[in-house]
């Protein structure tokens, strides 16, 4: 645990330099290609050790499948093969090392890995096995025309910003950012002469990551808090078993769980604030004129509470 944030928060200051000094303007999409990937790959050894193995293991095994298989069924090996093998490392995790493994449990960043690995065979096979007219609006503006390059997949897959928590994103989008396209693209979608606007405004994603960096903070006193006060292990105490009744103890399970919930809303909305921090996530603005960050988040803990 104390890698996974020691990773993160180091993430989050390389995402501040990536986007200022390793800009579109400063610096080839190759070079931001590569730097992303590279960063990315350093911090799944430190985390996971050996065991990130399996991170690179899936992905090669996948840019295989996309080169390979023919374009009517590459979505349906890659779903397959990238299910199946992390359904295999879950199973060998529980039945054959019992929770064992003295590492961060690297079957997190393997889900994600799946979600993208699964996203974005589905579109290439909307973009080069499907006709326009079959597809939704949704998915013609996602569909992937050409297969990626291995710098481009492996980039997409492995970088920094999302490898140890997310989120999944679209690989489009992420190209344009990588090329510095996806702000560009998504200010052309407003009226700026209308508002008095010479020239597109540059928006910043500092507002967007300092009030994210505040749910992480309030998150984690949270846990800290309520899990001192109601300890998980609690549970199966065997006086608590014995003297407790039924409904105190389902009250009790249930008021557990809740204060367990900070922990994920601390880690995924701190992996939010890295891809913003890196300038990634403009998603446009709002009726109000309000820039708005939020083109890939891994949770919104307001509908969660409230559902």
């Amino acid at each position: 645990q104390i890698n996974f944030v020691a990773c993160q928060l180091f993430a989050l200051l390389a995402a501040f330099w990536f986007r200022v000094y390793l800009g579109p303007s400063h610096a080839s999409s190759a070079v931001r290609h590569a730097f992303a990937t590279l960063f990315g790959i350093y911090f799944a050894v430190f985390c996971f050790g050996w065991y990130s193995i399996h991170l690179f293991v899936l992905v090669m095994m996948n840019y295989g499948i996309m080169n390979m298989a023919s374009i009517p069924n590459i979505h349906r090996y890659s779903f397959a093969v990238a299910m199946g093998y992390l359904t295999l490392c879950h199973i060998s995790r529980i039945y054959i090392f019992h929770y064992g493994i003295l590492t961060t449990d690297f079957s997190g960043p393997l889900m994600i890995i799946t979600q993208k690995i699964t996203t974005l065979a589905c579109q290439l096979h909307d973009g080069i096995g499907r006709q326009a007219e079959e597809l939704t609006a949704e998915q013609n503006r996602l569909a992937v025309k050409t297969k990626p390059s291995l710098l481009e997949y492996l980039s997409y897959l492995l970088n920094f910003m999302s490898i140890i928590a997310g989120p999944c994103s679209n690989y489009k989008d992420y190209i344009a950012f990588i090329e510095g396209r996806h702000v560009h693209m998504k200010l052309l979608e407003v009226n700026w002469k209308q508002k008095g606007y010479d020239r597109l405004p540059d928006p910043s994603p500092t507002g967007a990551v300092m009030y994210k960096l505040c749910i992480t903070l309030l998150s984690l006193v949270l846990f800290l808090t309520l899990t001192k006060n109601f300890p998980m292990a609690y549970i199966v105490d065997n006086e608590f078993l014995e003297k407790t009744s039924f409904l105190s103890r389902l009250g009790y399970l249930y008021v557990v769980t809740q204060a367990a919930k900070p922990k994920y809303y601390f880690a995924w909305t701190l992996a939010d604030a890295i891809n913003n921090a890196a300038g990634y996530g403009f998603s446009g603005v709002d009726e109000k004129g309000i820039f708005r960050w939020d083109l890939l988040s891994n949770l919104n803990i307001w509908n969660i509470e409230v559902s």
